[in-house]
């Protein structure tokens, strides 16, 4: 009865912040003594350690278990440790104060639902305290108290207390947060953190944390589950096709019908698969699984499973952020990164900057067209392709992201909204492409006219490469055969050709999609029928590659055995002989005109 009603117990995630020094291990390390949560015997062990070594003893070393740590007295990473008071159990986590290890800062903060924020009474703000209620309030964490620590070296003045209470509330009102509370503490005599002093009235940290809400279920939140890979396992006439990923809220059943985001395919739950486990009929957050669908759907890794009858996510190219940048240099505008949230890797560019504050002095530059290291901003960024997610006030999760350089999360944020799904950086580029465009002094009607048809690029997809590869050659076969300029493609050449310098497997299909559109304009341009074969292409890539081949005009065909759904082409075959496919198609080119009606 006492395990189960322990299981049953209520858990809340904190996260401890705050400038280097000011105190933040010790306060854990003091509210792990004074609760008594710590192991038997661990406070005795750590005080003859000291007397050992000749060393004060101090709560944080309850904490500071690196040796790196204990030998510069700073916390590098972020300490995970539980304790319970009388209303829930706690995970509590030591995010490290100094500047160079934001990053792990960070790492900690995401996780959790409340905070405290440490401030020295001496030292009062610094850089670090408002840096980290900048990042707190861009994590989308509104449950915070601020402990103003070592009170004792200020006499226990309050007037001093309030001047920092003062003084840090007004720079919180100008980022949008609003504690719920400043208390006095010194936290080596455990003053005010579980045990109130006889000179104040107020609540004490424990008794706030006990205070704060719990974050609601993930299971009652929306079902959200990011696709991380595909396998299918052939042994013994296995066909599975199953999908792998994590259920990051809500939960699932077989039989429920769900929608793929961004790409909006649909199907239904047909099993639900996992290792080592008996079968079930059901899954929910927090879970690693796998699913079966009813239909046979072909996408790649990144998309995000929604159950049809609740609030979708939302799908934009163009999102408005807030945004913390840790990289070596700088982020400009116009350089290709990459963007990972949730599953989905895509490309991704900086493509304004609305505004930059520097946290460390509150000053802020609305000129500014680059986010320096350890600026935070307001930013619009572009991805090659629409992503999904939710506002991060609605599921964390799929709302927040980080940004990749070189291989280095180089920085990381929320997004606060859509603007649109229009690419219009692309749009920009074939603008400025086509205006500086140098043709030769042979007009594409000249060439149009020698050729006896006129240019066209067409794209052949479908769930199989083989089929779409041998159906774009017999496809440029009958045209050559027929007298026609026809070229054909692989789009394994881009890969180990053209693109082989693109080593990132999620960068190489974007990179590929680009290379192919741009290539796609010359050959045109030469008057050419250019015919390539990508399976699988999904309607944002045939979008993409729209945009990139203008002026002239693509010709898309979906082919193959059972073809469903709808991707934006121009022509779907559900034909099981690739010469079929390669006979409509040249049909389909009379039809536009782009061959002669009849030939001799």
């Amino acid at each position: 009865m006492t395990e189960r009603n322990h299981e049953m117990r209520e858990q809340m995630n904190i996260v401890v912040v705050g400038h280097v020094d000011h105190g933040k291990s010790t306060v854990i390390g003091r509210l792990l003594a004074d609760t008594r949560s710590l192991p038997q015997g661990k406070l005795a062990r750590v005080r003859a350690m000291c007397e050992r070594n000749a060393r004060p003893f101090e709560y944080a070393f309850l904490l500071d278990a690196l040796k790196d740590e204990q030998a510069q007295g700073i916390t590098i990473d972020t300490a995970r440790c539980f304790f319970k008071s009388l209303k829930r159990d706690y995970i509590i986590l030591d995010a490290p104060g100094h500047i160079e290890f934001l990053k792990n800062m960070v790492t900690g903060a995401a996780r959790a639902e409340a905070a405290l924020l440490v401030i020295d009474a001496k030292e009062g703000v610094r850089e670090n305290s408002r840096r980290h209620g900048y990042l707190l309030s861009m994590l989308g964490i509104r449950q915070i108290v601020v402990l103003v620590n070592k009170m004792d070296l200020i006499g226990f003045d309050l007037s001093g207390f309030e001047r920092i209470r003062l003084q840090y509330t007004e720079f919180l009102e100008t980022i949008g947060l609003h504690p719920l509370g400043f208390i006095p503490v010194a936290a080596r005599d455990g003053v005010n953190l579980v045990n109130r002093a006889e000179w104040y009235d107020g609540m004490t940290a424990l008794e706030f944390l006990d205070s704060f809400s719990k974050e609601a279920e993930k299971e009652d939140q929306p079902f959200r589950f990011a696709v991380q890979d595909v396998y299918k396992f052939t042994e013994e006439g296995d066909d599975r096709r199953i999908l792998a990923g994590s259920i990051e809220t809500g939960s699932i059943a077989t039989g429920d019908a769900v929608v793929f985001y961004p790409s909006g395919k649909k199907s239904a739950i047909r099993s639900i698969e996992s290792f080592n486990r008996a079968p079930s009929c059901t899954a929910s957050a927090g879970q690693a699984i796998g699913f079966t669908l009813a239909e046979e759907l072909y996408f790649r890794p990144g998309e995000l499973m929604c159950r049809a009858a609740e609030s979708p996510p939302i799908v934009g190219s163009r999102l408005r952020v807030h945004m913390f940048w840790l990289g070596k240099t700088p982020m400009i505008t116009g350089k290709r990164y990459k963007l990972k949230l949730a599953t989905a890797r895509v490309p991704v560019y900086l493509a304004e900057v609305h505004r930059v504050l520097d946290a460390s002095d509150l000053k802020e530059e609305k000129e500014k067209n680059e986010l320096e290291r350890h600026d935070v901003g307001e930013c619009i960024l572009e991805t090659m392709k629409p992503v999904a997610f939710d506002l991060c006030a609605n599921n964390p999760g799929t709302g927040r992201f980080v940004v990749v350089d070189n291989y280095e999360i180089a920085g990381g944020g929320i997004i606060l909204e859509a603007l649109s799904q229009e690419q219009l950086l692309v749009k920009e580029h074939v603008a400025q492409r086509e205006a500086s465009w140098e043709s030769g002094s042979i007009p594409l009607s000249s060439r149009e006219s020698l050729n006896g048809h006129k240019s066209k690029f067409v794209l052949i997809t479908g769930p199989s490469g083989e089929f779409v590869r041998s159906a774009g050659k017999l496809l440029e076969k009958r045209l050559f055969e027929a007298g026609f300029s026809a070229y054909y493609l692989g789009v394994s050449n881009m890969d180990k050709g053209i693109g082989s310098d693109v080593a990132d497997a999620f960068d190489r299909r974007e990179e590929t999609i680009r290379r192919l559109g741009e290539l796609a304009r010359i050959m045109t341009d030469s008057g050419a029928i250019f015919i390539t074969a990508m399976p699988d292409a999904d309607r944002h890539e045939l979008k993409m590659l729209r945009e990139l081949v203008l002026p002239q005009e693509i010709l898309t065909i979906r082919v193959g055995k059972g073809v469903l759904g709808d991707e934006g082409e121009d022509l779907k075959l559900n034909v099981a002989d690739p010469a079929e496919a390669s006979s409509e198609a040249e049909n389909q080119l009379r039809r536009e005109e782009i061959l002669p009606e009849f030939t001799i």
